[in-house]
Parts: C-alpha cells; sequence; structure tokens
C-alpha cells in the first residue's frame, strides 16, 4: 500500500482543537471572550461550526445561503477576523467547518442567490450547473415541496413589481413572459411546480443532503462552482484567518478525492484538513486522500467499545429482544434499509432504477440494501464482494454483475449510486436502526456496531498503533454536535453492561419506549431541566425508530404518552456510580493520550451531560472559576472537577511538549485482573493507564497482586495531589490507581 498522504504532512497538525458552536445567541464576540480562558486550558485551535451566511436564526450554520459572505448574524467578516486576531494573542489558530455538498431552500428563497436564479430561468441559467437537477424526471421543472397540501392554483398571485409569484406568505421567482396567463397555465409555465412536502418523497428530482428537501445538493466537482463556492473560505486560509478546515460529509459528493485534490492545491500544503468521514471497523479512509485524516468517529467507536463488558451486552440484547419482540441487529439493520430506501428515499431509487433500467433494476435495489459502509470507493474489493453476494442472493448473480459493470463504465451512474448509498447509511442506520435497537444505548453511536459494542483491549491498541503510524494528525472526538449522547452520557449508560440485571423490566404500555427512556434517564441523571430535556430526546427517538409514529406520519395519541415514561428516579444505583466515573475519567484519558489529534466539545472539559441535538447545540459554558481554582492548588471536587484537571494536565502537555506524543506502545498487566487495565505508553516519555470494567473488578476482588511493568526509567504520577509519587519497574495496580481510576505517568528524563 502506498504511503498515505497523512504520513507525510503532519507538521501542520494542531496539537488539539476546541468545537464551538456558533449561533446568533453565540456569535464571534462570545467566542473571542472565550478566548483568554481555552488558551489557559491548553488547546492550540479553535475549531468552529460553519461561519458563512445561512438561513436566519439557524443554531448549526450548515444550511448555507450564500458562500461569499461571512454570516452578518455572527458578526460578519469583521467580528470573525477580530476573533481570528484575538485568538493568535494568545497563540491560538482556527480551524472552519465547511459544508461543500449542499445549500439550503430557504425561506425566503430569495436568499439562495443561485438557486433563485436557476428557478427563474431554468436549464439556460448560468447557476444551473451548480445543482444536480434532472430537468426530464421533473418534466421540465423543478420539483418544490414547500407547500402544506396540494397546490391550488388560484392561490398564485404574480407580483409584477417585485417579479414574483405569491402564495400567501411564500414568494417564488416569475418566468418572464408569464405573469398574464391563467393561474392553471401561469404555474405550468414556469421552471419549477410549487408542490406539497409529502410529494418529496416519491418525486424529488434534486439531489438533497441525505432525505433533507430544504438542503439541496451542490455540483462542487464542476470547477467553476468549486471556484464560486470556497473563494471566501480559500481567502480566509490565505490570509491565515483559518489553519484548517473540516470537510463536512465528505461522502455527499460525487468524486471525494477529486474535490479534496482540489481544495488541497487551492490550501496549500500548511492547512490541516480533515474529513467527516463514518468509517465501519474493518474500514480504512483511502491512503491516496490528501488529508490528515478523519474527523474521529472511528476513534470514538473504539473508546466507548473498550468500557463495555461484552457479556453484559449480549446478555442486555437477549434481554431486550424478549421484553420488546424486536428482531436482532442485523435483522433491524437489513429491515430498516430496505424501509427507507423504497420510502424516504423513493425518489432516488427511482432515478437510479431508470438510469439502470429494468431488468438491473431490483439488483440496484438490493445492491444498496446490502453494502456493508457508506459508500463504495476504489480499492474495496472485498467489501464489494460481500455486497454482491449478499444481493445476488435476492437479484440474481447475472442482474448484480450487471450492475457492477454499470458502476465501473458509467461515471455519472456510479457517483450517484455511491451518493445514494451514503444517504441510505446515514439515515437507515444511524437515523432509524440506531433508534429501534436499543439493548445498549451507548452503543447506538454515529460510527458505531449496536452488533458488536464491545471491543477487545488487543484491538484498541492494534487501532492507535495503526493511527499513529498512517494517520498520526486524524481528528479524534468523544463528542460532537451530532453525537446522539454526550461521552459523560455515554459513560454511564455503558456501565450497565456491566450489571445487565439493573435493567428489570421497565414500566411502560410501549416496552421500546420503556426500555429506551430508562437508559435515557440513567445516563442524562439529574440536570438543569431535565424533565423537558428528556422529553424532547424521547419524542425524537420514536419519531426516528418510527415503530408507532414518525416525522412524516405522526400519531398525536402515542406521542402524548411519551412524557410519561420518564422515569422518576434519574440516577444510577449506588454501585454503579464509581463505575461511571472510572469510565467517565478512563474514556477522557484515552482519549487525550492516545494518537491523533482530540478535540474537546464546549463544555466537555468538565462533565458534560447532553442528548441528542438541539440539547448538544445549547451555548456553551465554561467553567473558568474552577479550572482557576485548580490551578491555584485546590484539590478537585467531585467527578467533573477530575475530570477537568485530566483534560487540562493533557491539553497542555500537547501543546507545550508535542514530542510526548508520539509512537505507540501497548502496556500489558500481569495477574488475576489484568484484563482490568489498559495501558500504554508514548515511548517518549508518557504512560496512560485506566481502570475498564470496574463494576466486575471490584466484585472479583479488586486488583489483588495484579502489577503493570513500565517502560525503563523512573515514572512520576502527574494527577496525585502533593508530592508527587514516583515508580519504577513494576508497579501494583493497587497503588497506582489507589486515589482514581486512571493515571498518567511521565518519565523524569524530561523527554519530549
Amino acid at each position: 500500500m502506498s504511503q498515505p498522504y497523512a504520513r507525510i504532512q503532519t507538521e501542520s497538525a494542531p496539537s488539539s482543537t476546541y468545537r464551538l458552536q456558533l449561533r446568533p445567541e453565540f456569535p464571534f464576540a462570545a467566542a473571542e471572550a472565550a478566548v483568554p480562558y481555552l488558551a489557559s486550558l491548553g488547546v492550540s485551535h479553535l475549531h468552529l461550526s460553519p461561519v458563512l451566511e445561512a438561513v436566519p436564526g439557524s443554531a448549526h450554520g450548515y444550511d448555507v445561503t450564500d458562500h461569499t459572505r461571512v454570516r452578518a448574524e455572527l458578526g460578519g467578516e469583521p467580528g470573525l477576523r477580530a476573533l481570528a486576531a484575538a485568538a493568535r494573542e494568545h497563540g491560538l489558530g482556527l480551524v472552519l467547518d465547511i459544508v461543500p455538498n449542499h445549500m439550503a431552500v430557504p425561506s425566503p428563497l430569495r436568499l439562495n442567490g443561485p438557486l433563485w436564479e436557476v428557478l427563474r430561468e431554468g436549464p439556460d441559467s448560468p447557476y444551473a450547473r451548480w445543482f444536480d437537477i434532472d430537468w426530464e424526471a421533473g418534466g421540465g421543472q423543478v420539483l418544490l415541496p414547500v407547500l402544506p397540501g396540494p397546490p391550488e392554483p388560484d392561490a398564485f398571485t404574480p407580483d409584477l413589481d417585485r417579479g414574483v409569484l405569491r402564495h400567501g406568505e411564500l414568494e417564488f421567482p416569475l418566468r418572464e413572459g408569464t405573469a398574464g396567463l391563467a393561474p392553471a397555465e401561469l404555474l405550468a409555465a414556469q421552471w419549477y411546480r410549487p408542490a406539497c412536502w409529502r410529494e418529496a418523497r416519491t418525486r424529488l428530482n434534486y439531489r438533497r443532503f441525505f432525505t433533507i428537501s430544504d438542503l439541496i445538493g451542490v455540483r462542487v466537482e464542476d470547477p467553476e462552482v468549486f471556484a464560486a463556492t470556497h473563494a471566501k473560505v480559500l481567502e480566509l486560509v490565505r490570509d491565515g484567518v483559518a489553519e484548517g478546515l473540516r470537510i463536512d460529509h465528505v461522502d455527499g459528493l460525487a468524486d471525494p478525492e477529486g474535490y479534496l485534490r482540489r481544495l488541497r492545491t487551492a490550501v496549500g500544503g500548511a492547512c490541516w484538513v480533515v474529513v467527516e468521514k463514518i468509517l465501519a471497523r474493518h474500514e480504512r479512509l483511502p491512503p491516496g486522500w490528501p488529508v490528515a485524516g478523519t474527523t474521529g468517529y472511528d476513534a470514538l467507536h473504539r473508546v466507548d467499545g473498550v468500557f463495555t463488558d461484552p457479556a453484559g451486552a449480549a446478555e442486555l440484547g437477549r434481554s431486550y429482544a424478549e421484553f420488546t419482540g424486536l428482531p436482532d441487529w442485523e435483522q433491524t439493520a437489513r429491515a430498516c434499509a430496505r424501509e427507507v430506501l423504497t420510502g424516504d428515499l423513493a425518489a432516488e431509487l427511482a432515478a437510479l432504477e431508470r438510469a439502470a433500467g429494468p431488468e438491473l433494476a431490483p439488483a440496484v435495489r438490493e445492491l444498496l440494501i446490502a453494502y456493508p459502509v457508506y459508500r463504495p470507493y476504489p480499492g474495496q474489493p472485498e467489501l464489494d464482494r460481500q455486497a454482491m453476494a449478499a444481493a445476488a442472493a435476492a437479484a440474481g448473480p447475472g442482474a448484480v454483475a450487471g450492475v457492477r459493470d454499470l458502476v465501473r463504465g458509467d461515471p455519472a451512474f456510479a457517483a450517484r449510486f455511491a451518493q445514494t448509498s451514503a444517504a441510505l447509511r446515514a439515515k437507515s442506520l444511524e437515523d432509524r436502526a440506531f433508534y429501534r435497537h436499543a439493548p445498549l444505548l451507548s452503543a447506538t453511536e454515529v460510527g458505531g456496531d449496536p452488533g458488536r459494542p464491545a471491543l477487545p483491549p488487543a484491538e484498541f491498541h492494534a487501532y492507535c498503533a495503526e493511527l499513529d503510524r498512517d494517520w498520526p494528525g486524524s481528528g479524534t472526538v468523544l463528542s460532537t454536535h451530532d453525537t446522539k449522547r454526550s461521552a459523560d452520557v455515554r459513560a454511564r449508560i455503558s456501565v450497565l453492561s456491566q450489571a445487565p440485571e439493573t435493567m428489570g423490566r421497565p414500566a411502560g404500555p410501549d416496552p421500546q419506549l420503556a426500555w429506551v427512556a430508562r437508559q435515557t434517564a440513567l445516563g442524562l441523571g439529574e440536570v438543569p431541566e431535565r424533565a423537558e430535556r428528556l422529553r424532547e430526546a424521547l419524542l425524537k427517538a420514536v419519531r426516528e425508530a418510527a415503530l408507532h409514529t414518525s416525522w412524516t406520519d405522526q400519531d398525536p395519541a402515542y406521542e402524548a404518552t411519551v412524557a410519561g415514561h420518564a422515569p422518576d428516579d434519574p440516577e444510577l444505583p449506588a454501585a454503579l456510580a464509581g463505575a461511571a466515573r472510572a469510565n467517565l475519567l478512563g474514556m477522557a484519558l484515552l482519549h487525550l493520550a492516545m494518537p491523533g489529534v482530540p478535540e474537546v466539545y464546549q463544555g466537555a472539559e468538565t462533565e458534560y451531560r447532553a442528548l441528542v441535538d438541539p440539547d448538544n447545540r445549547r451555548p456553551a459554558r465554561f467553567p473558568h472559576e474552577a479550572l482557576a481554582r485548580l490551578d491555584a492548588g485546590a484539590v478537585p471536587r467531585g467527578h467533573a472537577e477530575e475530570k477537568l484537571a485530566l483534560t487540562a494536565a493533557l491539553l497542555r502537555l500537547r501543546r507545550d511538549r508535542p514530542g510526548l506524543f508520539t509512537g505507540y506502545a501497548a502496556l500489558t498487566a500481569r495477574g488475576a485482573a489484568a484484563e482490568h487495565c489498559l495501558a500504554f505508553a508514548r515511548p517518549a516519555g508518557l504512560v496512560a493507564a485506566a481502570t475498564r470494567l470496574s463494576h466486575r473488578l471490584a466484585g472479583a476482588g479488586g486488583w489483588r497482586d495484579t502489577v503493570l511493568p513500565l517502560p525503563p526509567g523512573r515514572w512520576t504520577a502527574v494527577l496525585e495531589p502533593g508530592t508527587p509519587q514516583a515508580f519504577e519497574g513494576e508497579v501494583r495496580l493497587a497503588e497506582l490507581l489507589s486515589a482514581r481510576p486512571v493515571a498518567l505517568l511521565l518519565r523524569e528524563d524530561g523527554g519530549g
């Protein structure tokens, strides 16, 4: 295999990043005010959510309306440049999150200038090349599914002064020369067809983001479109405002590698670039991509997995199946893929089937359902064989081979097949099967494998060694704006795998919802506004699961019962509280000490409990006072401050002694409880050790005679209060981990 680009280009990687979710309530000025605190925490770069002009009031910014302007609601370009200047004064850089795959179909439509012009001028518009529109499938019109019900021609009124067609508060561009036509003829003469939102499922004729019809796909594979949509971002990179880029949803692009090569040429070699790419456990990032790596969901899955007990997870799976009557993970995943493909993505499927022809259409469907990762890429022959074998059983080997040949011989079909595959995986797994199959909710996270939630330590070590060797500048994360539960919520839920009997038989008329509600409540615990936050998360969960209600076909009577499923007791049993602490601190230690560039999500440097968006996108709160108190020598008070002290120590080491974080070597404990210690060394002079499955450990009698052989040298414990302890040779884990379930050691020779 050729050497990955990321192994060659590592000097520009941050030591760590800190994600800030910008929104009108938290603009550039608020981020600027937080800069001194974030610099003292130890991060090297601030990672900003999208900064270009977006739909007014947007809480996330992924609904871009204008690529040429920095978002006014956040403070505009002056605000962004002022933030960059303040960051530089404190030794920090900025990383921007950019959205090449799609733009908003906003209300009012005029906010998206290129789309407005296409709707006004039709396929001859110079902007028509911006969007994947199938004019033939739409009968020469773009379907606009923006109406609450079927269109009534008499409800549309031309406004010649503004050059628009009105429908209530909605405005559409008026095609020149059509104003005098009768109502029905007037609508038929436009380059678009306003329609009920429900028609999007089956009749949409433009590429969109997943199943979201108010986000239209952009053809950045076209050099002119790339240039127009990236000019402002490239200017910000050239001016030093941004030192890195996160590429949102790279799987949605027609030619991801071609796009990334064009981007790399434009930004130069010094710009750190990572891609949001969901990798299955057995999948690897294409080595030729000119990026530092992924945004880190592959690391999240591994860190979570080593704190999950495989035997207990299996027992929870059996109990869940018996309690709910629902099938296992593999059956659930296949069923959800078929539901989403033939329902929510019916328009996309129909387009592919038309292109393939009637004889190959069934094979197109079965291949999409069977494909084991988000989308095919060159260099995945084994994955291709798996998908083809599974699809052939349903559609016949001849038809499957015909689709394979079509994919290989028709670049346009191959691109659309891959784009549809990515949307299908995201919607059928992340947004349906992960909500429907819920034996252990901590395992149903982006990039996870609920069918195999636990990860053996040996597999974790192998992953870290590979990351250090091939992608040392890749991002790693535990909590993001897209995680369904923050790391600390997952840390609490995953202890149930060590004590599956804790679940019992949750009360409620709907067993699946009762099970989900109990685990969600235990994970969230006692927090401000708990009841409302829990209710909103559970309502989203039942709509995504689509067992009794859904986003498009809501059952108000069923949804009214959701609030009643929130358990009164939100706390874990006392016997599991210590295990939750061990998970919380252990996950933080591994994340911050392992290879890669760790990202801390806003507020997650301390204990941070959040559920699915919008709960996890609330304005950030920073523990300024707690950090100052710890820096003054105070002993941490509770889990939150323990985590803050650990996080600050490791972020500062990464910033000040980057040489410590090179290389990787697994350390193996010896003794009766060896499997409960996960430890590794960064050979330049750092050792990290974490307790795993601590509840099981306590039940088996504790550490007893278990020891951890340290690499040669004298090692000092970093996190201990008072005079630091020093260790050499073999250290008894009962001594090393007596005060807390994690240890961070530095070699006294001052390496790194």
